[in-house]
């Protein structure tokens, strides 16, 4: 099974360790099942844990240590644009769409409600999903 798992579930496993989010990453990180990730999602991962919001409760090692463990994942170096006629609501998930349908998956799992990501509900074969919903139907 392969999954993507949206940056921001990323960095709800690195704030709280008791969360689903954590549950997902720890599941990764015992081969449950197949991270995808590209290049991109590295860069934005690195990019949006030196926030200052986030710097003041996340340590700039866990999440570097973080993005070396994804360097383990399928990372998709370079990502073809989205087809014809797809559309991302937000432009700043485009990359993650495209993810989708590069890397085969069966699932991406967002914690984003109001980018459209989730009322898109599925793009080709993989369904978008929630971290709860991804835990109680997986895990």
């Amino acid at each position: 099974m392969r999954v993507i798992l949206d940056t921001n579930v990323l960095l709800g496993a690195l704030i709280s360790p008791h969360g689903p989010p954590d549950a997902i990453y720890c599941a990764w990180r015992a081969a449950r099942f197949e991270l995808v990730t590209s290049a991109v999602q590295l860069d934005e991962l690195r990019r949006v844990s030196r926030y200052p919001k986030l710097k003041a409760i996340l340590p700039a090692h866990r999440a570097g240590t973080m993005v070396n463990n994804m360097q383990r994942a399928i990372v998709l170096d370079e990502l073809p644009p989205l087809p014809e006629g797809i559309d991302a609501a937000d432009p700043n998930d485009a990359f993650l769409l495209t993810m989708a349908l590069a890397g085969e998956t069966d699932y991406l799992v967002t914690g984003d409600r109001r980018a459209g990501l989730l009322q898109r509900g599925s793009i080709g074969r993989t369904r978008i999903v929630t971290p709860a919903i991804f835990c109680a139907e997986v895990l």
